[in-house]
């Protein structure tokens, strides 16, 4: 509905916006931790509408509600008229009349926009087929609390073109830092995404080449939900790129790597690396929790 803001990509907030998300996110994670007690919204309910299957997306936001005062409400659509067909904007209608802010997981990116421009309150992108935003949130969290601003920064997308590094396309021009997308030649990102981005992102096939004096790596799996079928073929055209400490010792001597998880270890990153003592990767994980605190804290906020 006009005037209800959401978060559909990172592109919905403003850098300054952002940048106070993650401040917020580090401290109410501080908070957390020293036990305070963080229910600013009783009552509220958050519903969650999950197309896709999910781990970090559902706990995180289910226990951050909680942690607010808030009850999360998991929608399948096994359970809804969704799932038999009743349209988009109808089911839109209907649940944001009674709850006070939406998750969305679902297939095409088209069903999160239709669903937002029918909602009466917030809804947030918990991963489309074309973005991912909340996981940047998190990544973003992440390298500000081990290395501080990520603006003029290198980092180094290695794999598929898919969700995650259009997200990290977007996390590049709001974030302002450099991007190099290393990707077998067929499995680039959306080309429009590029061409609006090509003063900070480019493609490099070779890996070893995109990685080389960057500071930070990033990866994900290489068939992502949907492409199951397509695992045997990706895995021989991706073999060259994988996250590994070969890969690292060309980055910065200081470079940080990560990956949204579930991993497959030894295909896009070694177990090596994920089983490092210095791995940020958990604390990665973790910031799923706090980042979206702040995004729902901010969001609630903003349709008072």
């Amino acid at each position: 509905m006009p005037g209800t803001r959401h978060f559909l990509t990172l592109l919905d907030f403003s850098p300054r916006e952002l940048q106070q998300l993650i401040e917020r996110g580090i401290e109410m994670k501080r908070a957390h931790r020293a036990g305070q007690d963080q229910r600013a919204f009783p009552g509220s309910v958050l519903a969650m509408i999950f197309s896709k299957s999910s781990t970090r997306t559902r706990v995180s936001f289910e226990a951050g509600i909680a942690h607010l005062g808030g009850h999360a409400m998991f929608l399948s659509p096994h359970d809804t008229q969704l799932g038999r067909g009743e349209p988009i904007e109808d089911s839109a209608r209907v649940i944001s009349s009674m709850v006070d802010i939406i998750v969305i997981r679902t297939f095409g990116h088209d069903i999160a926009q239709r669903f937002a421009a029918n909602s009466s309150v917030p809804v947030v992108n918990a991963l489309t087929d074309d973005y991912h935003p909340c996981q940047l949130l998190a990544d973003m969290q992440t390298w500000f609390e081990h290395r501080g601003s990520i603006a003029g920064k290198s980092v180094c997308w290695v794999g598929d073109g898919n969700n995650m590094c259009q997200s990290y396309i977007n996390a590049a021009r709001q974030f302002d830092f450099e991007l190099r997308i290393a990707c077998p030649p067929g499995f680039e990102p959306n080309s429009e995404l590029l061409k609006a981005n090509r003063e900070r992102v480019r493609i490099e096939h070779d890996p070893s080449v995109a990685a080389s004096g960057a500071d930070l790596l990033v990866t994900d799996v290489w068939a992502s939900m949907g492409q199951e079928e397509e695992q045997l073929e990706r895995a021989r055209l991706f073999k060259p790129y994988q996250v590994n400490s070969e890969l690292m010792s060309l980055a910065a001597s200081d470079a940080l790597y990560m990956h949204c998880l579930p991993a497959h270890r030894g295909e896009e990153i070694s177990a090596q690396l994920m089983d490092a003592p210095d791995t940020v990767i958990w604390d990665e994980a973790e910031n799923r929790l706090h980042a979206q605190k702040a995004l729902v804290e901010a969001l609630l906020l903003s349709n008072r």
